[in-house]
């Protein structure tokens, strides 16, 4: 298998950041990533060979300050990162994510999904769909579902679209990495369980969102979003201390060096704090879980175009680096 590469050297915010990385033929370890491409064995650093980094969240508050110190520590063992294979950078007990959260997204999908019978114009249409948004971020009423760990990838792996998937497309999205169980927590102090960020790519089968035969049940989460693969995370987990704001990032995604989403957090309609609190007043969050905060405009179906055999997807979000992926056909289906 040829070896997936580390992002560009200093690619993110802060002093370090957290990955998991594999050398070649050897099992992924938990690693200390710091800017130039260097990079810590935070088993053999803390003496903790069974250490994974959901392990590492169980302790956050614990471990922030002697990350900190590993992190300013020239003599100890760092590797060169151009010979390692980067990992998705945590194995979460829970996904949690968020939909029709940005505003100008939900728009347009509710024009691209419209029936042809539809009596309104576009202008109506979009009209309509933002008198809701405004309705429901007054209400305080975020859209939230659960996702599957296991169709986590690595940021550099290539994604198999199935060959049931008609409509695969792409969902660059901001994800919040939980540092300590979170429990009807307030939105005031919703933020002090973030450990930290990540990049996320939700991708989803347009075609089986809704269900063709049970029109009333709504929405198929399961197919259209937990494939194999269908949701590569990282590369790295940025510190929330190096991120200045998390409602003021922009989130970029190129398809074949062609940008297609280039938006600012700040057209969420519920923030961090806001999606933490809510999922906590129902749901225990864990360390390590993901929080994904929804996508920005500039899907597939926005553009008519949606993904296909060959295709790569470079995704960025502002501190956090960068992720590719190829999208390639199932050669395995019969």
């Amino acid at each position: 298998m040829p070896v997936k590469p580390a992002a560009a050297p200093a690619s993110f915010s802060g002093p370090f950041a957290l990955g998991v990385l594999s050398a070649s033929d050897q099992a992924p370890f938990p690693g200390l990533v710091i800017p130039g491409g260097r990079v810590l064995d935070l088993r053999t650093a803390l003496g903790e060979p069974a250490l994974t980094a959901r392990a590492i969240f169980d302790r956050w508050d614990e471990m922030l300050p002697r990350l900190h110190e590993l992190a300013a520590d020239e003599t100890a063992d760092w590797l060169p990162s151009e010979r390692l294979r980067v990992h998705a950078p945590v194995e979460p007990r829970q996904v949690f994510q968020s939909g029709a959260n940005y505003r100008q997204h939900v728009i347009d999908l509710e024009v691209a999904h419209r029936s042809p019978d539809d009596p309104r114009t576009v202008e109506e249409a979009r009209a309509e769909v933002a008198a809701v948004m405004d309705r429901r971020a007054a209400e305080d009423l975020p859209y939230v579902f659960i996702g599957l760990p296991s169709a986590i990838t690595g940021p550099f792996d290539d994604v198999v679209l199935p060959d049931w998937a008609e409509q695969p497309d792409w969902e660059l999205e901001l994800a919040a990495v939980i540092a300590k169980p979170a429990y009807r927590v307030t939105v005031e102090e919703a933020l002090e369980y973030v450990a930290g960020y990540t990049i996320a790519n939700d991708l989803t089968d347009r075609a089986t969102v809704f269900r063709r035969d049970m029109k009333a049940i709504g929405t198929d989460w399961l197919r259209s979003k937990n494939a194999s693969g269908f949701t590569p995370l990282g590369p790295w987990i940025v510190p929330a201390e190096s991120i200045a704001d998390p409602g003021d990032l922009r989130v970029t995604l190129k398809l074949n060096g062609e940008t297609m989403q280039d938006e600012s957090t700040k057209d969420m309609l519920f923030g961090i704090a806001r999606l933490v609190s809510y999922i906590s007043q129902t749901s225990r969050l864990l360390p390590g879980d993901l929080v994904l905060t929804g996508s920005p405009a500039g899907n597939g179906m926005h553009w008519g175009r949606l993904l296909r055999d060959g295709d790569v997807m470079e995704g960025s979000i502002t501190g956090l680096g960068a992720q590719r992926t190829r999208c390639v056909a199932d050669r395995t289906a019969s």
